[in-house]
């Protein structure tokens, strides 16, 4: 009986099933002794791959096999007593089953090969054929199951993660959604008065609970376009300097409503080959949250430099800062810090991931060395010539 599960992982070898059947005893011997320790690796496959060979002498006894355990691949010789070959793999097509089959034939005919490609056979090998010539159809058959399968994973993890960003970014919408339409209903019943100026502080409320969700809006824009690969880039010569001015312009508002002040240092000018918008979201990000996780009268300092063939941006402030287990997650999305220093400041959880996305196309790097009370530094290192 054909062990379940039928893939078996032992030590990061993934174990495929090879059920042979064929009338011919020593056949049958041989292909188990040639397969014996045959492992194989695939690209972009970690685990080797190893055979488990298993036998039937008639067709008949290869169908309760495979009712009772499914192999991976079948081995299947096209002139059987009772059931034939051909027999077997009529049975299969009608059946749920997904198996590779191999046909082995001395008979081997262009009728014969059409009418088995047309009930679903893989490959054939003819008798009599060579230990090489086995493995090499083994291998060919190998490569193909674990390439559908390494995509069938691949599909899975994606349909996953799409469900994963769509409950996140259901239940960050839900929060301010549901402030924003109490407050309406506040203004709607007039509950504080009739006076419209009686209603500016829920007005102002609204707005900044919009404005967060349109953050988060874009943000995932930017993160679904670069991870898919749809971000139009236009890599030009571009001065840091000029984008940093625009950025501390606009973010200068809410620095000087929390009394933050902003300085610069570094050389100029600092040119570099970049996508200019690319730029403009790694600096807006790390300004902007900067000042936002910043105390009252606090500094914010923008450092632009030039080590060796990179460009190092580094982004300090005086702020509420990190612990270890934050640093260790501030970059994985949707990612925010919560405790009570946090609960009123609003964010996407997405920038930082942005720039680590943004970081890695440049093969680039970002990094954080942060302590609670004390402020963070973020440092993203940039080659200056880019293709």
């Amino acid at each position: 009986m054909i062990e379940n599960p039928k893939t078996i992982i032992l030590n990061k070898i993934e174990t495929l099933n090879i059920l042979v059947v064929d009338d011919e005893t020593g056949m049958r011997l041989a292909i188990e002794r040639a397969l014996t320790d045959y492992q194989v690796r695939f690209p972009y496959i970690q685990e080797k791959v190893g055979f488990k060979v298993f036998q039937a002498a008639t067709g008949e006894q290869a169908m309760e096999m495979i009712e009772t355990s499914t192999p991976d691949i079948l081995l299947l010789d096209h002139k059987l007593p009772g059931l034939s070959g051909l027999d077997i793999l009529g049975c299969l097509a009608k059946s749920n089953h997904h198996i590779l089959t191999v046909m082995i034939t001395a008979y081997a005919s262009f009728e014969t090969a059409v009418t088995s490609v047309k009930l679903g056979a893989y490959d054939f090998l003819a008798k009599p054929f060579t230990p090489d010539e086995l493995k090499s159809a083994v291998y060919k058959a190998a490569k193909h199951i674990m390439l559908q399968r390494q995509a069938e994973r691949t599909t899975e993890e994606k349909r996953k993660l799409r469900f994963e960003m769509i409950s996140i970014v259901s239940h960050e919408l839900k929060a301010p959604l549901s402030a924003v339409e109490s407050y309406l209903n506040i203004i709607h019943e007039r509950r504080i008065g009739s006076k419209l100026e009686q209603y500016d502080n829920i007005i102002e409320r609204c707005l900044a609970r919009m404005q967060g969700m349109r953050k988060l809006i874009v943000d995932l824009l930017d993160l679904t376009r670069i991870e898919s690969g749809q971000m139009k880039r236009e890599l030009v010569e571009v001065d840091l300097w000029n984008i940093l001015d625009c950025v501390i312009e606009n973010n200068l508002p809410l620095a000087e409503e929390l009394s933050i002040s902003i300085e610069t240092k570094g050389i100029k000018p600092l040119k570099m080959t970049a996508e200019k918008k690319e730029i403009e979201i790694i600096l807006d990000n790390l300004i902007s949250n900067a000042i936002k996780y910043n105390y009252p009268h606090g500094k914010v300092e923008v450092a632009l430099e030039q080590k060796k063939e990179n460009v190092v941006i580094t982004v300090s402030d005086t702020g509420i800062g990190m612990t270890k287990k934050e640093t260790d997650l501030v970059f994985e999305d949707f990612y925010r810090a919560r405790n009570e220093k946090t609960q009123n400041i609003l964010g996407s959880g997405l920038g930082l991931a942005i720039i680590k996305r943004i970081a890695e196309l440049y093969r680039g790097s970002v990094n954080v060395n942060s302590q609670p009370d004390r402020g963070s530094v973020f440092t993203v290192k940039l080659p200056i010539a880019n293709v």
